[in-house]
């Protein structure tokens, strides 16, 4: 199953790197959201400071979403959907390849966001340690629920618009716990215990990684 899912990852990735989408669309499209916040609360900036943690998570949200459909677009060109079914890989090693390969994406463009919300927002990025596991527990939980669902919608035309509507209600506690967490390692909210969220991240990704392995050979034979 690992050695499936290293190869999996490894295709996924080298697809990326050949095409630059999350590079060359996807990271941009993340910077000018931030950016657009900026320009709509410029003008307060109190209010600003306070939700920048939230514009931050919203951010990484929508490009999850853009990048979990990039995914299985890739799947759905000439037969490679049939092909990756007849390849004799372990369903469970096809989920936690597909579910790295976009979550590494995810982490390198979160680490650019945290610049950019300096930049954008004169935010004092602290906290590093609760950062780093908000950013690691958070992501998981996106990818391992982006996975199950864009492969559940990944064989019909309307994928496009069908995606967003399973996968952004069903992340909501992900957008919440990661929020409330970025509030106490930045500062903005003293009075909260990060870790607590953390770990509540953590279990929801454990939920949907246990549930994608158990469920994806059947996504795909359906979807």
């Amino acid at each position: 199953m690992l050695r499936d899912a290293a190869l999996i990852a490894h295709k996924d990735l080298r697809l990326e790197l050949r095409s630059r989408v999350a590079l060359g669309q996807i990271l941009p499209f993340a910077l000018l959201v931030l950016l657009l916040f900026a320009f709509a609360l410029d003008a307060d900036r109190a209010v600003l400071n306070a939700t920048t943690p939230g514009l931050y998570w919203i951010a990484v949200l929508f490009s999850a979403l853009l990048a979990v459909q990039r995914s299985f677009a890739t799947e759905a060109v000439d037969g490679n959907r049939d092909a990756l079914l007849l390849a004799g890989l372990e369903p469970a090693g096809i989920f936690l390849g597909k579910a790295a390969a976009v979550a590494a994406e995810l982490l390198v463009l979160e680490l650019v966001l945290i610049g950019g919300v300096a930049l954008f927002y004169d935010a004092a990025i602290g906290g590093w340690p609760l950062l780093v596991a908000t950013c690691v527990t958070a992501t998981a939980g996106l990818v391992a629920a982006g996975t199950i669902y864009g492969a559940l919608a990944g064989g019909l035309r309307v994928r496009e618009t069908l995606v967003p509507l399973l996968f952004l209600p069903v992340v909501a506690p992900v957008l919440l716990g990661a929020t409330r967490a970025f509030e106490a390692a930045l500062g903005s909210d003293t009075g909260t215990d990060g870790w607590a969220w953390c770990s509540l991240l953590g279990m929801f990704a454990v939920i949907y990684l246990v549930l994608g392995m158990a469920a994806f050979g059947s996504l795909l034979e359906d979807s």
